[in-house]
Protein backbone atom coordinates (compact mmCIF):
# COMPACT_ATOMS: atom_id res chain seq x y z
CA UNK A 1 0.00 0.00 0.00
CA UNK A 2 2.90 2.12 0.82
CA UNK A 3 4.58 1.88 -2.86
CA UNK A 4 1.10 2.12 -4.57
CA UNK A 5 0.53 5.81 -2.78
CA UNK A 6 4.37 6.59 -3.32
CA UNK A 7 3.22 5.78 -6.91
CA UNK A 8 0.44 7.82 -7.41
CA UNK A 9 1.64 10.95 -6.16
CA UNK A 10 4.51 10.53 -9.00
CA UNK A 11 1.85 10.06 -10.96
CA UNK A 12 -0.31 13.21 -9.78
CA UNK A 13 2.98 15.55 -9.77
CA UNK A 14 3.37 13.97 -13.73
CA UNK A 15 -0.23 14.83 -15.18
CA UNK A 16 -1.26 17.66 -12.71
CA UNK A 17 1.14 20.61 -15.17
CA UNK A 18 -0.18 19.12 -18.27
CA UNK A 19 -4.02 19.39 -16.38
CA UNK A 20 -3.48 22.66 -15.51
CA UNK A 21 -2.10 24.29 -18.39
CA UNK A 22 -5.28 23.03 -20.84
CA UNK A 23 -7.92 24.05 -17.90
CA UNK A 24 -6.10 27.41 -18.18
CA UNK A 25 -6.03 27.81 -21.63
CA UNK A 26 -9.70 27.07 -21.29
CA UNK A 27 -10.43 30.20 -19.65
CA UNK A 28 -8.91 32.65 -21.67
CA UNK A 29 -10.75 34.16 -24.81
CA UNK A 30 -8.40 32.24 -27.02
CA UNK A 31 -9.92 29.08 -26.91
CA UNK A 32 -13.66 27.95 -27.10
CA UNK A 33 -13.51 24.48 -25.31
CA UNK A 34 -17.13 23.12 -24.02
CA UNK A 35 -18.24 22.06 -20.99
CA UNK A 36 -18.63 18.84 -21.99
CA UNK A 37 -14.82 18.38 -23.73
CA UNK A 38 -13.19 20.21 -19.95
CA UNK A 39 -15.38 17.07 -18.16
CA UNK A 40 -14.01 14.20 -20.32
CA UNK A 41 -10.88 15.97 -20.44
CA UNK A 42 -10.37 15.68 -16.45
CA UNK A 43 -12.14 12.51 -16.33
CA UNK A 44 -9.57 11.15 -18.37
CA UNK A 45 -6.71 12.98 -16.15
CA UNK A 46 -7.95 10.60 -13.49
CA UNK A 47 -7.92 7.75 -14.93
CA UNK A 48 -4.62 8.56 -16.75
CA UNK A 49 -3.36 8.95 -12.86
CA UNK A 50 -4.15 5.62 -12.16
CA UNK A 51 -2.76 4.15 -15.32
CA UNK A 52 0.05 5.49 -15.19
CA UNK A 53 0.32 4.15 -11.16
CA UNK A 54 -0.41 0.36 -12.16
CA UNK A 55 1.88 0.48 -14.91
CA UNK A 56 4.92 1.59 -13.05
CA UNK A 57 3.89 -0.92 -10.25
CA UNK A 58 3.76 -3.28 -12.70
CA UNK A 59 6.95 -2.80 -14.55
CA UNK A 60 8.16 -3.06 -11.17
CA UNK A 61 7.16 -6.26 -10.55
CA UNK A 62 7.14 -7.70 -14.19
CA UNK A 63 8.25 -6.17 -17.15
CA UNK A 64 12.15 -5.52 -15.98
CA UNK A 65 12.82 -8.39 -14.05
CA UNK A 66 11.13 -10.48 -16.86
CA UNK A 67 13.83 -9.23 -19.63
CA UNK A 68 16.91 -9.31 -16.89
CA UNK A 69 16.35 -13.34 -16.48
CA UNK A 70 15.52 -13.81 -20.00
CA UNK A 71 18.76 -11.63 -20.91
CA UNK A 72 20.85 -13.51 -18.44
CA UNK A 73 19.66 -16.47 -18.95
CA UNK A 74 19.95 -17.57 -22.51
CA UNK A 75 23.39 -16.07 -22.02
CA UNK A 76 24.28 -18.10 -19.76
CA UNK A 77 23.28 -21.03 -21.85
CA UNK A 78 26.47 -19.81 -24.20
CA UNK A 79 24.56 -20.27 -27.41
CA UNK A 80 24.75 -17.33 -28.78
CA UNK A 81 22.87 -18.47 -31.83
CA UNK A 82 20.13 -19.04 -29.72
CA UNK A 83 20.00 -16.22 -28.31
CA UNK A 84 20.30 -13.66 -31.18
CA UNK A 85 17.55 -15.92 -32.76
CA UNK A 86 15.17 -15.36 -30.09
CA UNK A 87 16.30 -11.41 -29.85
CA UNK A 88 15.05 -11.25 -33.18
CA UNK A 89 12.19 -12.95 -33.22
CA UNK A 90 10.68 -11.00 -29.85
CA UNK A 91 11.79 -7.87 -31.44
CA UNK A 92 9.79 -8.50 -34.18
CA UNK A 93 6.88 -9.90 -31.63
CA UNK A 94 7.01 -7.13 -29.60
CA UNK A 95 6.79 -4.45 -31.96
CA UNK A 96 3.66 -5.54 -34.14
CA UNK A 97 2.05 -5.45 -31.18
CA UNK A 98 2.86 -1.93 -29.58
CA UNK A 99 -0.16 0.18 -29.37
CA UNK A 100 1.72 3.44 -30.61
CA UNK A 101 2.42 1.94 -34.16
CA UNK A 102 -1.06 0.70 -34.17
CA UNK A 103 -2.26 4.39 -33.51
CA UNK A 104 0.36 6.06 -36.18
CA UNK A 105 -0.94 3.33 -38.40
CA UNK A 106 -4.34 3.76 -38.67
CA UNK A 107 -3.81 7.54 -39.32
CA UNK A 108 -1.93 7.07 -42.06
CA UNK A 109 -3.63 4.05 -43.40
CA UNK A 110 -4.82 6.83 -47.03
CA UNK A 111 -0.78 6.68 -47.44
CA UNK A 112 0.38 3.22 -46.48
CA UNK A 113 -1.40 -0.10 -45.39
CA UNK A 114 -1.31 -0.42 -41.95
CA UNK A 115 -0.26 -3.82 -41.89
CA UNK A 116 2.47 -3.69 -44.27
CA UNK A 117 4.07 -0.72 -42.48
CA UNK A 118 3.68 -3.01 -39.01
CA UNK A 119 5.46 -5.82 -40.17
CA UNK A 120 7.93 -3.79 -42.09
CA UNK A 121 8.91 -1.48 -38.65
CA UNK A 122 8.38 -4.97 -36.83
CA UNK A 123 11.32 -6.56 -39.15
CA UNK A 124 13.38 -3.20 -38.54
CA UNK A 125 13.59 -3.13 -35.03
CA UNK A 126 13.83 -7.26 -34.81
CA UNK A 127 16.99 -6.59 -36.79
CA UNK A 128 18.59 -3.90 -34.65
CA UNK A 129 17.77 -5.42 -31.11
CA UNK A 130 19.84 -8.08 -32.88
CA UNK A 131 22.67 -5.82 -33.37
CA UNK A 132 22.46 -3.99 -30.36
CA UNK A 133 22.74 -7.87 -28.39
CA UNK A 134 25.37 -8.53 -30.56
CA UNK A 135 27.42 -5.29 -29.23
CA UNK A 136 26.53 -6.26 -25.89
CA UNK A 137 28.09 -9.74 -26.42
CA UNK A 138 31.02 -8.45 -28.62
CA UNK A 139 31.75 -5.30 -26.15
CA UNK A 140 31.71 -3.09 -29.49
CA UNK A 141 31.27 0.74 -29.45
CA UNK A 142 27.97 2.60 -29.32
CA UNK A 143 28.92 5.31 -30.62
CA UNK A 144 30.80 3.80 -33.73
CA UNK A 145 27.62 2.00 -34.60
CA UNK A 146 25.25 4.70 -34.62
CA UNK A 147 27.84 6.42 -36.46
CA UNK A 148 27.43 4.22 -39.25
CA UNK A 149 24.04 3.64 -39.11
CA UNK A 150 23.09 7.22 -39.01
CA UNK A 151 25.37 7.98 -41.81
CA UNK A 152 23.97 4.90 -44.22
CA UNK A 153 20.49 6.66 -43.05
CA UNK A 154 21.42 10.08 -44.25
CA UNK A 155 22.03 8.02 -47.32
CA UNK A 156 18.86 6.59 -47.78
CA UNK A 157 17.41 10.16 -47.03
CA UNK A 158 19.35 11.67 -49.57
CA UNK A 159 18.25 9.08 -52.25
CA UNK A 160 14.68 9.77 -51.29
CA UNK A 161 14.57 13.36 -51.95
CA UNK A 162 15.89 12.86 -55.57
CA UNK A 163 13.43 10.24 -56.02
CA UNK A 164 10.27 12.76 -55.52
CA UNK A 165 8.82 10.28 -52.48
CA UNK A 166 9.65 13.25 -49.61
CA UNK A 167 6.05 13.12 -48.33
CA UNK A 168 7.40 9.57 -46.48
CA UNK A 169 10.48 11.30 -44.65
CA UNK A 170 8.74 12.91 -41.73
CA UNK A 171 6.67 9.58 -41.26
CA UNK A 172 9.46 7.01 -41.41
CA UNK A 173 11.25 9.10 -38.31
CA UNK A 174 8.00 9.09 -36.35
CA UNK A 175 7.98 5.37 -36.57
CA UNK A 176 11.29 4.94 -35.25
CA UNK A 177 9.97 7.24 -32.05
CA UNK A 178 6.64 5.29 -31.73
CA UNK A 179 8.10 1.92 -31.60
CA UNK A 180 9.41 2.14 -28.37
CA UNK A 181 7.15 2.55 -26.28
CA UNK A 182 5.46 2.07 -22.92
CA UNK A 183 5.25 -1.76 -23.51
CA UNK A 184 8.64 -2.39 -25.66
CA UNK A 185 11.24 0.11 -23.93
CA UNK A 186 10.98 -1.81 -20.07
CA UNK A 187 11.90 -4.93 -21.30
CA UNK A 188 14.27 -4.59 -24.26
CA UNK A 189 16.24 -2.08 -21.64
CA UNK A 190 16.25 -5.09 -18.62
CA UNK A 191 16.98 -7.25 -21.90
CA UNK A 192 20.28 -4.87 -22.14
CA UNK A 193 20.72 -5.17 -18.34
CA UNK A 194 20.03 -8.88 -18.07
CA UNK A 195 22.73 -9.55 -20.94
CA UNK A 196 25.33 -7.17 -20.02
CA UNK A 197 25.53 -8.61 -16.34
CA UNK A 198 25.86 -12.13 -17.82
CA UNK A 199 28.81 -11.26 -20.41
CA UNK A 200 30.18 -9.20 -17.48
CA UNK A 201 33.55 -6.62 -18.37
CA UNK A 202 34.62 -3.80 -17.05
CA UNK A 203 31.91 -1.84 -18.84
CA UNK A 204 29.19 -4.20 -17.87
CA UNK A 205 26.89 -0.82 -16.93
CA UNK A 206 27.20 1.22 -19.80
CA UNK A 207 27.02 -1.48 -22.03
CA UNK A 208 23.90 -2.51 -20.89
CA UNK A 209 22.23 1.00 -22.78
CA UNK A 210 21.97 1.42 -26.16
CA UNK A 211 19.30 -0.82 -27.01
CA UNK A 212 16.71 1.41 -27.25
CA UNK A 213 18.60 3.86 -29.42
CA UNK A 214 19.46 1.19 -31.90
CA UNK A 215 16.35 -0.24 -32.16
CA UNK A 216 14.66 3.34 -33.14
CA UNK A 217 17.42 3.07 -36.22
CA UNK A 218 15.67 0.18 -37.68
CA UNK A 219 11.95 1.67 -38.30
CA UNK A 220 13.44 4.68 -39.84
CA UNK A 221 15.20 2.44 -42.32
CA UNK A 222 12.49 0.15 -43.04
CA UNK A 223 9.86 2.63 -43.75
CA UNK A 224 12.17 4.91 -46.30
CA UNK A 225 13.01 1.20 -47.91
CA UNK A 226 9.30 0.59 -47.71
CA UNK A 227 8.69 4.01 -49.29
CA UNK A 228 11.14 3.21 -52.18
CA UNK A 229 9.42 0.28 -53.17
CA UNK A 230 6.20 1.89 -52.70
CA UNK A 231 3.91 3.69 -55.46
CA UNK A 232 0.52 4.41 -53.53
CA UNK A 233 -1.24 7.76 -53.59
CA UNK A 234 -0.37 10.01 -51.08
CA UNK A 235 -3.55 12.03 -50.14
CA UNK A 236 -3.57 12.66 -46.39
CA UNK A 237 -7.24 12.09 -44.46
CA UNK A 238 -8.26 13.89 -41.53
CA UNK A 239 -9.22 11.92 -38.70
CA UNK A 240 -11.99 12.75 -36.79
CA UNK A 241 -11.08 14.59 -33.30
CA UNK A 242 -14.28 15.40 -31.94
CA UNK A 243 -14.59 15.08 -28.65
CA UNK A 244 -18.44 13.62 -29.84
CA UNK A 245 -16.63 11.23 -31.74
CA UNK A 246 -15.22 9.66 -28.69
CA UNK A 247 -18.85 9.26 -26.68
CA UNK A 248 -21.52 7.02 -26.90
CA UNK A 249 -20.87 3.53 -29.26
CA UNK A 250 -17.61 4.70 -29.82
CA UNK A 251 -16.24 4.81 -26.50
CA UNK A 252 -16.94 1.11 -25.87
CA UNK A 253 -15.32 0.17 -29.07
CA UNK A 254 -12.32 2.10 -28.33
CA UNK A 255 -11.61 0.54 -24.99
CA UNK A 256 -12.26 -3.05 -26.37
CA UNK A 257 -10.03 -2.34 -29.36
CA UNK A 258 -7.28 -0.57 -26.70
CA UNK A 259 -7.90 -3.53 -24.37
CA UNK A 260 -7.19 -6.17 -27.14
CA UNK A 261 -4.55 -4.32 -28.50
CA UNK A 262 -2.60 -4.41 -24.71
CA UNK A 263 -3.44 -7.75 -24.12
CA UNK A 264 -1.70 -8.97 -27.63
CA UNK A 265 0.71 -7.15 -26.56
CA UNK A 266 1.66 -8.49 -23.39
CA UNK A 267 0.52 -11.76 -24.51
CA UNK A 268 3.24 -12.33 -26.89
CA UNK A 269 5.64 -11.30 -24.56
CA UNK A 270 4.25 -13.53 -21.60
CA UNK A 271 4.36 -16.77 -24.37
CA UNK A 272 8.10 -16.19 -25.47
CA UNK A 273 8.23 -15.75 -21.30
CA UNK A 274 6.75 -19.32 -20.53
CA UNK A 275 8.58 -20.79 -23.04
CA UNK A 276 11.96 -20.00 -21.75
CA UNK A 277 10.77 -20.49 -18.24
CA UNK A 278 10.20 -24.37 -19.53
CA UNK A 279 13.14 -24.43 -21.47
CA UNK A 280 15.81 -22.38 -20.08
CA UNK A 281 15.00 -20.49 -17.33
CA UNK A 282 13.06 -22.21 -14.48
CA UNK A 283 12.70 -19.56 -11.84
CA UNK A 284 11.02 -20.15 -8.70
CA UNK A 285 7.28 -20.65 -8.34
CA UNK A 286 7.38 -17.33 -5.87
CA UNK A 287 9.45 -15.30 -8.76
CA UNK A 288 6.79 -16.65 -10.96
CA UNK A 289 3.79 -15.29 -9.16
CA UNK A 290 5.44 -12.20 -8.43
CA UNK A 291 5.62 -11.60 -12.04
CA UNK A 292 2.16 -12.62 -12.49
CA UNK A 293 0.86 -10.09 -10.24
CA UNK A 294 2.58 -7.42 -12.03
CA UNK A 295 1.26 -8.53 -15.15
CA UNK A 296 -1.92 -8.18 -14.17
CA UNK A 297 -0.80 -4.60 -12.65
CA UNK A 298 0.58 -3.31 -16.34
CA UNK A 299 -1.82 -4.41 -18.51
CA UNK A 300 -4.58 -2.58 -16.44
CA UNK A 301 -2.59 0.96 -16.12
CA UNK A 302 -2.15 0.56 -19.89
CA UNK A 303 -5.77 0.10 -20.85
CA UNK A 304 -6.67 3.34 -18.25
CA UNK A 305 -3.59 4.55 -19.47
CA UNK A 306 -4.43 4.61 -23.55
CA UNK A 307 -8.10 4.71 -23.18
CA UNK A 308 -7.57 8.13 -21.49
CA UNK A 309 -5.21 9.47 -23.65
CA UNK A 310 -7.61 8.70 -26.93
CA UNK A 311 -10.79 9.65 -25.47
CA UNK A 312 -9.91 12.88 -23.58
CA UNK A 313 -6.37 14.07 -24.89
CA UNK A 314 -6.39 13.57 -28.70
CA UNK A 315 -9.91 16.01 -28.84
CA UNK A 316 -8.80 18.37 -26.73
CA UNK A 317 -4.99 18.39 -28.42
CA UNK A 318 -6.42 18.72 -31.98
CA UNK A 319 -8.75 21.44 -30.83
CA UNK A 320 -5.68 23.86 -29.05
CA UNK A 321 -3.92 23.51 -31.88
CA UNK A 322 -6.74 24.51 -33.99
CA UNK A 323 -7.91 27.76 -32.15
CA UNK A 324 -4.39 28.41 -31.01
CA UNK A 325 -2.68 28.38 -34.20
CA UNK A 326 -5.45 31.20 -35.28
CA UNK A 327 -4.92 33.29 -32.53
CA UNK A 328 -1.38 34.00 -33.02
CA UNK A 329 1.93 32.74 -34.31
CA UNK A 330 3.64 33.59 -31.58
CA UNK A 331 1.24 32.20 -28.95
CA UNK A 332 1.26 28.78 -30.63
CA UNK A 333 5.31 28.68 -30.35
CA UNK A 334 5.41 29.23 -26.63
CA UNK A 335 2.50 27.17 -25.95
CA UNK A 336 4.40 24.10 -27.49
CA UNK A 337 7.16 24.83 -25.55
CA UNK A 338 5.67 24.55 -22.35
CA UNK A 339 3.29 22.07 -23.05
CA UNK A 340 5.99 19.74 -24.15
CA UNK A 341 8.13 20.55 -21.37
CA UNK A 342 5.27 19.13 -19.25
CA UNK A 343 3.87 16.53 -21.37
CA UNK A 344 7.14 14.31 -20.89
CA UNK A 345 7.18 14.18 -17.43
CA UNK A 346 3.50 12.30 -17.87
CA UNK A 347 4.88 9.48 -20.22
CA UNK A 348 4.94 6.46 -18.61
CA UNK A 349 8.04 4.76 -20.21
CA UNK A 350 10.19 7.88 -18.52
CA UNK A 351 9.83 7.16 -15.44
CA UNK A 352 11.06 3.78 -16.04
CA UNK A 353 14.20 4.67 -17.82
CA UNK A 354 15.18 7.01 -14.94
CA UNK A 355 14.73 4.70 -12.36
CA UNK A 356 17.12 2.58 -14.03
CA UNK A 357 19.72 5.19 -14.99
CA UNK A 358 19.69 6.21 -11.58
CA UNK A 359 20.12 2.62 -10.43
CA UNK A 360 22.62 1.72 -13.11
CA UNK A 361 24.96 4.92 -12.63
CA UNK A 362 24.82 4.47 -8.96
CA UNK A 363 23.03 7.94 -8.68
CA UNK A 364 25.91 9.67 -10.53
CA UNK A 365 22.84 10.54 -13.30
CA UNK A 366 19.99 11.25 -11.01
CA UNK A 367 16.21 10.97 -12.11
CA UNK A 368 16.20 15.31 -11.20
CA UNK A 369 18.83 15.81 -13.62
CA UNK A 370 17.43 13.65 -16.22
CA UNK A 371 13.80 15.38 -16.10
CA UNK A 372 14.88 18.41 -16.06
CA UNK A 373 17.16 17.65 -19.32
CA UNK A 374 14.53 15.80 -21.04
CA UNK A 375 11.94 18.45 -20.21
CA UNK A 376 13.72 21.18 -21.66
CA UNK A 377 14.68 19.24 -25.27
CA UNK A 378 11.79 18.34 -25.75
CA UNK A 379 10.03 21.49 -25.43
CA UNK A 380 12.94 22.88 -27.48
CA UNK A 381 11.60 20.00 -30.15
CA UNK A 382 7.97 21.19 -29.73
CA UNK A 383 8.39 24.70 -29.85
CA UNK A 384 11.04 24.34 -33.14
CA UNK A 385 8.34 22.44 -34.82
CA UNK A 386 5.65 24.78 -34.63
CA UNK A 387 7.91 27.03 -36.06
CA UNK A 388 8.31 24.73 -38.97
CA UNK A 389 4.48 23.93 -39.29
CA UNK A 390 4.21 28.56 -39.55
CA UNK A 391 7.12 28.76 -41.74
CA UNK A 392 6.76 25.28 -43.79
CA UNK A 393 10.27 24.11 -44.51
CA UNK A 394 11.46 20.68 -44.41
CA UNK A 395 11.96 18.66 -41.42
CA UNK A 396 15.69 18.18 -42.94
CA UNK A 397 16.74 21.58 -41.96
CA UNK A 398 16.25 20.32 -38.17
CA UNK A 399 17.02 16.53 -38.25
CA UNK A 400 20.80 17.03 -40.34
CA UNK A 401 22.31 19.20 -38.01
CA UNK A 402 20.28 17.70 -35.03
CA UNK A 403 22.06 14.48 -35.45
CA UNK A 404 25.64 15.54 -36.48
CA UNK A 405 25.67 17.50 -33.01
CA UNK A 406 24.14 14.42 -31.27
CA UNK A 407 26.98 12.38 -33.10
CA UNK A 408 29.62 14.78 -32.88
CA UNK A 409 29.18 14.81 -28.95
CA UNK A 410 29.37 11.31 -28.73
CA UNK A 411 32.89 11.82 -29.19
CA UNK A 412 33.35 13.91 -26.40
CA UNK A 413 31.33 12.32 -23.65
CA UNK A 414 31.78 9.36 -21.51
CA UNK A 415 30.06 6.59 -23.56
CA UNK A 416 27.24 5.91 -20.69
CA UNK A 417 25.70 9.59 -21.34
CA UNK A 418 25.80 8.66 -25.35
CA UNK A 419 23.83 6.12 -24.50
CA UNK A 420 21.66 7.71 -21.70
CA UNK A 421 20.97 10.18 -24.38
CA UNK A 422 19.64 7.63 -27.63
CA UNK A 423 17.74 5.70 -25.25
CA UNK A 424 15.75 8.73 -23.88
CA UNK A 425 15.10 10.03 -27.25
CA UNK A 426 12.95 7.14 -28.14
CA UNK A 427 12.08 7.06 -24.82
CA UNK A 428 10.27 10.75 -24.54
CA UNK A 429 7.89 10.15 -27.62
CA UNK A 430 5.74 7.58 -25.79
CA UNK A 431 1.74 7.44 -26.01
CA UNK A 432 1.06 11.06 -24.93
CA UNK A 433 3.36 12.42 -28.32
CA UNK A 434 1.56 10.54 -30.63
CA UNK A 435 -2.26 10.87 -29.06
CA UNK A 436 -1.82 14.37 -27.67
CA UNK A 437 1.15 16.30 -29.24
CA UNK A 438 0.88 15.21 -33.02
CA UNK A 439 -3.16 16.22 -32.95
CA UNK A 440 -2.22 19.43 -31.79
CA UNK A 441 0.43 20.05 -34.32
CA UNK A 442 -2.51 18.56 -36.97
CA UNK A 443 -4.48 21.12 -35.58
CA UNK A 444 -2.23 23.37 -36.15
CA UNK A 445 -1.34 22.56 -39.18
CA UNK A 446 -5.06 22.12 -40.40
CA UNK A 447 -5.35 25.92 -39.98
CA UNK A 448 -2.14 27.24 -41.27
CA UNK A 449 -1.15 25.05 -43.90
CA UNK A 450 -4.18 23.30 -44.57
CA UNK A 451 -4.85 19.84 -44.71
CA UNK A 452 -2.81 18.86 -47.86
CA UNK A 453 0.39 20.09 -46.19
CA UNK A 454 -0.45 17.95 -42.38
CA UNK A 455 1.71 14.77 -43.68
CA UNK A 456 4.81 16.83 -44.33
CA UNK A 457 4.36 19.86 -41.99
CA UNK A 458 2.93 18.29 -38.94
CA UNK A 459 4.30 14.86 -38.82
CA UNK A 460 7.86 14.66 -38.07
CA UNK A 461 6.84 16.17 -34.49
CA UNK A 462 7.30 12.82 -32.99
CA UNK A 463 10.96 12.30 -34.79
CA UNK A 464 11.70 16.05 -33.31
CA UNK A 465 10.45 14.89 -29.78
CA UNK A 466 12.55 11.62 -30.26
CA UNK A 467 15.51 13.78 -31.33
CA UNK A 468 16.68 16.82 -29.04
CA UNK A 469 17.39 14.95 -25.63
CA UNK A 470 20.06 13.28 -27.68
CA UNK A 471 21.79 16.72 -27.44
CA UNK A 472 20.50 18.08 -23.68
CA UNK A 473 21.57 14.75 -21.80
CA UNK A 474 25.30 14.68 -23.93
CA UNK A 475 25.17 18.24 -22.69
CA UNK A 476 24.68 17.21 -19.34
CA UNK A 477 27.17 14.76 -19.79
CA UNK A 478 29.56 17.28 -21.57
CA UNK A 479 29.29 19.62 -18.22
CA UNK A 480 30.05 16.42 -16.24
CA UNK A 481 33.15 16.31 -18.30
CA UNK A 482 34.53 20.17 -17.59
CA UNK A 483 33.33 20.32 -14.12
CA UNK A 484 35.68 17.05 -13.42
CA UNK A 485 38.36 18.62 -15.25
CA UNK A 486 38.12 21.49 -13.39
CA UNK A 487 37.81 20.31 -9.99
CA UNK A 488 41.44 18.57 -10.74
CA UNK A 489 42.76 21.57 -12.02
CA UNK A 490 41.67 23.42 -8.97
CA UNK A 491 43.48 20.90 -6.65
CA UNK A 492 46.80 21.06 -8.61
CA UNK A 493 46.57 24.61 -8.45
CA UNK A 494 45.94 23.89 -4.56
CA UNK A 495 48.95 21.68 -4.65
CA UNK A 496 51.55 23.55 -6.19
CA UNK A 497 50.89 26.64 -3.95
CA UNK A 498 51.15 25.19 -1.01
CA UNK A 499 53.53 26.87 0.98
CA UNK A 500 57.36 25.01 1.26
CA UNK A 501 57.08 24.50 5.28
CA UNK A 502 54.00 22.90 4.99
CA UNK A 503 55.24 20.47 2.61
CA UNK A 504 58.64 19.78 4.51
CA UNK A 505 56.55 19.47 7.78
CA UNK A 506 54.57 17.03 6.12
CA UNK A 507 57.77 14.98 4.96
CA UNK A 508 59.08 14.97 8.58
Amino acid sequence: MRIFGSKLKEAFLSVFPVVLIVLIMSLTPVTDISVTEIILFCVSSLFLIIGITLFNIGAELAMTPMGEHVGSGLTKTKKISVLLSVVFVMGLLITVAEPDLTVLATQVSTVINPTTLIVSVGVGVGLFLFIGISKIVFHKDLSSLLMFFYMALFALVAYLVTSGKFEFFPLSFDSGGVTTGPITVPFIMALGVGVAGAVGGRNASDNSFGLVALCSIGPILAVIILSLLSNGDLSYVLPDYSAEASLGANLFSTIFSVASEVLISLGLIVAFFIVLQIFVLKLPRKKIKQMAIGILYTYIGLVLFLVAVNVGFMPIGFKLGQEIAGAGNELLIIFGFVIGAVVVLAEPAVQVLNLQVEKITGGTVSRKSMLIALSIGVGVSIGLSMIRIIYGFSLLYYVVPGYLISLGLSLFVPKIYTAIAFDSGGVASGPLTSSFILPLAIGACSVIAGESMVLELAFGIVAMVAMTPLITIQVLGFRAVISSKLKEKIEMRRIISAEDEQIIDFME
